[in-house]
């Protein structure tokens, strides 16, 4: 694998993501309304997210949960309510304390793994903190040095969770997580929410699929999902 070598990181740098503990960090949505076009997706609608919880949003196609996901993000501005992180504005907030996984995964194809999550943690200000744990985490290590338009689209999918996880943020936005990912990857996807929320982290994830996440919270949009 040519170019496999580890980076030089003083030890405390190296000290695993999962055993950081997150100072406590709420999120709170209030009167919530969205619409996209002509067609309204929510109204008054309320939401809160407190460390250690998950929430699955459910519901049919063109329910909302996209658009919902990126008015959290700060990605869009409801028509009416607001939202808040720590009693603090999400514009003031938001670009510290939320982790995105989008539908794309945000990969160069002719970029190697490695130099897409040094690429994203240079953006993230995650550090010089080593991936290779997390990739570990997630069975991707040996994939390091492949370009990211030679991994299947699960494979693809995991090494953009290894940019939230990389991010350090809080609170986790996930649309989707696991639409191309297989069992064993489903799996590591649990597990790495599973250590995120343990640490004080939150997730809020839109979802078609049954995610079997420890206490998750559901919340459906637009009726029957």
């Amino acid at each position: 694998m040519g170019d496999m070598q580890p980076m030089n990181i003083a030890p405390d740098q190296a000290k695993s993501l999962a055993q950081q503990a997150f100072e406590p960090v709420a999120l709170r949505a209030f009167g919530l309304a969205l619409s996209r076009g002509d067609t309204k997706l929510a109204q008054n609608l309320d939401l809160s997210l407190d460390p250690g919880e998950a929430i699955l949003l459910t519901g049919h196609n063109g329910a909302g949960k996209t658009t919902l996901l990126r008015a959290l993000a700060g990605f869009v501005r409801p028509d009416a309510g607001r939202v808040e992180i720590n009693g603090q504005p999400l514009s003031e907030t938001a670009g510290e304390q939320v982790g995105w996984l989008g539908h794309t995964d945000g990969l160069k194809p002719a970029e190697t793994v490695r130099q897409s999550l040094a690429f994203w943690m240079r953006v993230q200000g995650g550090g010089k903190i080593s991936p290779l744990p997390t990739l570990r985490a997630l069975d991707m290590d040996r994939w390091i040095d492949r370009p990211t338009g030679r991994l299947s689209r699960g494979q693809q999918r995991r090494i953009a969770l290894a940019r939230v996880i990389l991010s350090n943020r809080p609170i986790w936005l996930l649309d989707e997580p696991a639409g191309p990912l297989d069992g064993q990857g489903r799996t590591r996807l649990a597990e790495q929410v599973q250590a995120h929320r343990s640490k004080g982290g939150s997730v809020i994830a839109a979802t078609h699929q049954v995610l079997d996440w420890s206490d998750a919270r559901l919340l459906n949009l637009g009726g029957t999902s």
